[in-house]
């Protein structure tokens, strides 16, 4: 028989708390109270809670030292509940968490102008063609280009000192290059239009993006570069640290390179080589242009918060899902599927990932302990 609480304390089966709420609202945190105690009994148990994307603190505590200091201000890409806390429930029902510093963080978070849970944050899913500057306005190194490689580019911008960078971008890239993460975010692909996702082409800038250009906290919208720069400074708070002359130079010296199609930025022939695909060049990568060019303007600047998102280890188990205790034997009834298993083993993704795998480690490892569980009762 599995011993769980929600409390934290060891009795038979689980037990917990129900919460009634309180004023639920979008954009606030529901207030609860306890209004009675529950105590569920199993032959087995399955735990399917997540990570620990929603504990900013438990983030920090579990921050691994290869990604540079745990950043003081973050946003929330899971919801309140993903808080960690059936980690340390199992733990003290005799269960084995391993891995601890292993974990998924992005780096293009922008604030929701329409929150759902806590400090909630949306991801851009970025094209290749917004020039990446750090806090201080360096340009990111190669190969640190939007959508390349997320962890490099975490540990990157920890070290700069700073929660934070900044995409600069033209209203022509943002119409074809910028999607975001999350269901509601993309109506096209989630009633499975391709008509909707082909509309999308010469249509302007996508209704869900638009919406966060509008009114969105994260962006800032200006024709005239030294406004922008002023606006950018304004939004980070403290002492300013941009310099108008820092970034245009950046920012002509990559337009510079645009005049010879041999040219030697990097970021820019990957931006033809995304060309090359009929799908990218229809839908996903603007044509080649300058960013100072009043033409394809306004200038954009967003503002990219560190999102937390997905833990990579958690509760160790067996090829059945069984959770391992201290003394390296399954845990009597008790299995563990999905993140809050580090998406199979407690961690089978080692310290990084390949973007995409995720999904399906967790109907694996699901679909493994479901088995076994019905197996065993």
């Amino acid at each position: 028989m599995n011993e769980l609480t929600k409390s934290g304390a060891t009795v038979d089966g689980v037990r917990g708390d129900v919460l009634e709420p309180s004023e639920v609202e979008r954009g606030r945190k529901s207030s609860r109270k306890v209004v009675a105690d529950f105590q569920l009994s199993a032959a087995a148990v399955i735990v399917a809670s997540g990570g620990i994307g929603a504990n900013h603190d438990l983030v920090r505590e579990n921050w691994p030292p290869r990604l540079g200091a745990p950043p003081e201000r973050m946003i929330t890409g899971v919801p309140d509940h993903v808080d960690g806390r059936m980690l340390s429930i199992a733990a003290a029902a005799g269960a084995t968490v391993i891995n601890r510093d292993r974990m998924w963080h992005y780096v293009e978070g922008i604030k929701n102008w329409n929150p759902i849970w806590s400090d909630h944050g949306i991801r851009i899913l970025p094209g290749p063609s917004s020039l990446w500057l750090d806090a201080v306005g360096n340009r990111l190194p190669v190969p640190l280009y939007p959508g390349f490689d997320t962890l490099a580019t975490l540990k990157y911008i920890r070290e700069t000192g700073y929660d934070y960078s900044w995409f600069i971008l033209t209203r022509k890239i943002i119409e074809r290059e910028f999607a975001l993460s999350g269901s509601e975010q993309n109506p096209d692909f989630t009633n499975k239009s391709w008509r909707k996702v082909l509309g999308r082409v010469g249509k302007g800038i996508p209704a869900p993006v638009k919406a966060f250009v509008d009114k969105g906290e994260d962006f800032i919208v200006e024709r005239d570069l030294a406004k922008l720069v002023e606006r950018m400074n304004a939004l980070a708070g403290g002492t300013p640290l941009l310099s108008v002359q820092k970034i245009e130079r950046e920012i002509t010296a990559r337009d510079a390179q645009l005049a010879n199609p041999y040219g030697k930025d990097m970021q820019i022939t990957a931006i033809r080589a995304a060309r090359r695909y009929l799908g990218d060049r229809l839908i996903r990568t603007a044509r080649p242009h300058r960013l100072l060019d009043p033409a394809a303007g306004p200038l954009i600047a967003v503002r990219l918060n560190i999102l937390t998102r997905k833990t990579l280890g958690g509760l160790q188990t067996d090829l059945d899902g069984r959770v391992i205790g201290a003394d390296g034997q399954s845990v009597p009834g008790l299995y563990a599927a999905g993140e809050v298993a580090g998406f199979g083993g407690g961690g089978m993704h080692g310290y990084a990932a390949l973007e995409g795998t995720f999904l399906g480690g967790c109907i694996f490892s699901g679909r493994t302990a479901g088995r076994a569980a019905a197996r065993s009762a």
